[in-house]
């Protein structure tokens, strides 16, 4: 019960704050949460396959590309509730993830990466080839808009409900199994572990979480579903989003969200001399300086100050 309670005390701090957060701030600023949210559900999605099971994966864009045309054509042509559409990418991803996960049972280290970087450019491409029914390069458009304030709701209540998931998930069976197989694949066999079972499970789960969060950012983005808002560079920053909120580890996943949806538009305003792309030159020192002075990521700094607290 002492081990449950202060990380208790901690969400139930993190919940009230993030409720109070949107009455204080601008509506361009609640915009600004409302995306750190999302990015939130995704980082924590991958952080379970990455973090938790060893799987490296630079195409988790894909699935949140699915996510958002699953929300974009079911809103467009059959007029179905926003929340039904998030539920249905859950489990269009989740599916979806499990397909993508049996090729990637033969594949390891930077050879699934490569195969799940291929997975993020070749997606994107599909709505330029069934463009009558995806949009095309102009992209497929929502029935409805949503407000920011009700972006923020949706975003942080769906964080919050898949956070709790991920907790009861990884606390239990399954993810000693998952740090098993990321720990020693031949030791987690040797213990009886199903591994292709487990390793195609970390993937489910981690693409429905993006699938989710998919729908969210369609929903930030006017309601258009467009090849170009899921590009690779999306999978690369969920990756960064990941390591600097630390792998293995569910408590940093804030810092990491927020690192990646926030960054992007404070650097955009640092004037940068000489180069025609600041935002991106400020994104990468401030990605390169945090990999300096936290190598293991926000919950590695929370690790230390609790050890540091302890002594």
């Amino acid at each position: 019960m002492k081990s449950v309670l202060p990380p208790l005390v901690s969400l139930l701090t993190v919940g009230a704050v993030l409720a109070v957060l949107p009455f204080t701030l601008s509506d361009y600023n609640v915009s600004l949460a409302a995306q750190v949210g999302i990015y939130f559900i995704a980082v924590l999605g991958l952080n379970v396959l990455t973090g938790y099971s060893g799987q490296i994966s630079i195409g988790h864009g894909a699935f949140m590309a699915i996510g958002g045309y699953t929300t974009a054509v079911m809103s467009r042509d059959h007029h179905t509730n926003l929340v039904a559409t998030m539920v249905i990418a859950f489990a269009i991803c989740f599916v979806v993830g499990l397909l993508v996960g049996l090729p990637a049972l033969r594949l390891s280290g930077v050879y699934l990466a490569l195969a799940t970087f291929a997975l993020a450019v070749s997606v994107v491409q599909l709505p330029l080839k069934w463009s009558n029914f995806l949009g095309g390069r102009d992209g497929a458009q929502t029935s409805q808009t949503v407000s920011h304030l009700w972006l923020y709701g949706a975003a942080w209540t769906a964080s919050a409900i898949l956070f709790v998931l991920a907790w009861l998930i990884l606390r239990g069976r399954v993810g000693r199994a998952f740090r098993a197989v990321r720990d020693s694949e031949i030791a987690a066999v040797a213990s009886g572990i199903e591994l292709p079972v487990y390793k195609t499970l970390a993937f489910g789960i981690s693409a429905a979480y993006a699938g989710v969060a998919g729908s969210l950012f369609v929903l930030a983005t006017n309601g258009f579903a467009a090849p170009a808002e899921f590009g690779v560079v999306l999978s690369l920053q969920l990756l960064v989003g990941a390591a600097v909120a630390g792998l293995g580890s569910l408590w940093g996943v804030l810092a990491g969200a927020a690192f990646v949806g926030l960054l992007p538009s404070v650097s955009s305003s640092v004037p940068v001399v000489g180069s025609n792309h600041g935002r991106d030159v400020v994104f990468g020192a401030a990605v390169v300086l945090v990999m300096l002075v936290l190598p293991g990521g926000f919950a590695g700094l929370l690790a230390r100050l609790r050890r540091f607290a302890g002594a």
